[in-house]
């Protein structure tokens, strides 16, 4: 059974076309996009996951990385 997204596809792929073009537009290489994105992502997770579950969020996201570029 897959897995049922409460995001369309469509706000996804805007949110992550917004992203692209601004790395884009400043030129970002591949390893400051990477330290840019994970930065975001280590703000987005100390700001708004409580502290009890950054453990289990963080390992999930890590997987769930690993699992899409394989």
């Amino acid at each position: 059974m897959p897995i049922q997204s409460k995001y369309s596809n469509k706000q996804v792929e805007d949110i992550v076309d917004q992203l692209l073009n601004v790395l884009t537009q400043q030129n970002a290489t591949v390893d400051l996009s990477l330290m840019c994105l994970g930065n975001s992502i280590t703000h987005i997770i100390k700001e708004h996951v409580p502290e009890g579950k950054r453990q289990a969020v963080t390992a999930n996201f890590a997987k769930a990385l690993e699992q899409s570029v394989k």
